[in-house]
């Protein structure tokens, strides 16, 4: 019986590289959208971590995500671009684009690169932070499988449609926001589902209208929206502009990775703002690392700013080891088996 356990997260990172390699990934690409997990882990979004590894490995297998990336550009103008990824990993998509979106905003002081026909991708704070390391300030949203209903219907047409902005703190680490347009991300009820427990009141309800407190029934039935029509009203703008925008699939033309029977059709559009364009980052950072000088409610020990926390565990994490629960060590058992590769364990 697998056990709760700490992992060097070099040796799960080379694992899982390996892993995606296996199924016909260069290497370089592997490495990418295994560091894509290693990362949600090391920031303590298990939902997103390496849980996810079979089910990405499940896709290439079945032929519905391209092994060997190519993307091309449909649009190249300046500082607008539209990239199509061919169904290829979203993480070595996204990435992509990110850069070469970082590369225009440094030509022209803002850079939009809109990406379409891509795949699920992960976090989404781990392309805008590549650009905030840059110096850049960048925005990025996807859209994703239905998973809610418009605001006062009962047919799953809306994904959760995540977004993030991440820019430059001065002396913290960058300041990064990443949340879906529902109370909680989908990966995280497919987390209790996996692990058996129970999901909190207000999450979801099931196929019959009912609140339900039972993952299964959570992922059959409709996740509920943050902030009530506000956030149906998000995620259908986010829709806009992940795939009406970029050409690519939305609403319930858009599938998700727990599937391998269809091709994703996710899209994603990014915008990057060069900072030195605006005025000199020094002076930037020196007004963000200011954000945290507010005086404390009571109960309370600190401020923490979007993305501090996360940056936080991964200090901790890389110290000490990534944690995996059980149910995760046993998947990645199965995976080595599957594969032929040594688990990192």
């Amino acid at each position: 019986m697998a056990a709760d356990r700490r992992i060097v997260p070099g040796d799960l990172l080379d694992f899982a590289t390996a892993v995606y390699a296996s199924a016909g990934m260069p290497p370089a690409d592997a490495r990418t959208v295994a560091d894509t997990l290693v990362q949600a882990d090391l920031w303590g979004h298990q939902s997103h971590g390496v849980m996810r590894l079979s089910w990405y490995l499940a896709r290439l297998k079945a032929g519905v995500c391209t092994a060997v990336a190519a993307p091309r550009f449909v649009v190249d103008a300046g500082a607008v671009a539209v990239i199509d990824g061919d169904d290829a990993m979203g993480q070595v998509l996204t990435l992509h684009a990110m850069r070469d979106a970082v590369r225009r905003a440094k030509a022209h002081g803002i850079g939009a690169v809109a990406l379409r026909n891509s795949n699920h991708f992960g976090t989404a704070l781990y392309y805008t932070l590549a650009a905030a390391r840059e110096g850049c300030v960048a925005f990025l949203s996807t859209n994703a499988s239905p998973a809610m209903a418009p605001w006062g219907g009962r047919k799953k047409t809306v994904g959760t449609n995540p977004w993030s902005w991440a820019a430059p703190a001065g002396s913290y680490a960058p300041m990064v926001l990443d949340i879906a347009n529902t109370g909680v991300a989908r990966g995280k009820i497919y987390l209790a589902k996996q692990r058996g427990l129970p999901i909190p009141e207000g999450w979801a309800i099931d196929a019959e209208g009912a609140p339900t407190t039972d993952a299964s029934a959570a992922i059959d039935g409709i996740i509920l929206p943050m902030a009530g029509h506000k956030g149906y009203a998000i995620a259908a703008m986010m829709d806009m502009l992940s795939g009406v925008l970029t050409g690519s699939a939305f609403g319930s033309g858009v599938f998700g990775p727990y599937q391998t029977e269809h091709k994703s059709g996710a899209g994603q559009m990014m915008i990057v703002l060069d900072i030195e364009k605006f005025q000199p980052l020094a002076d930037f950072n020196a007004r963000m690392e200011k954000m945290k000088s507010v005086p404390l409610a009571q109960g309370h020990d600190e401020i923490f700013y979007p993305g501090e926390i996360e940056a936080r565990n991964e200090a901790m994490n890389r110290r000490d080891g990534v944690m995996l629960p059980a149910d995760t060590i046993a998947d990645l058992v199965k995976v080595s088996h599957a594969t032929g590769v040594a688990p990192p364990f």
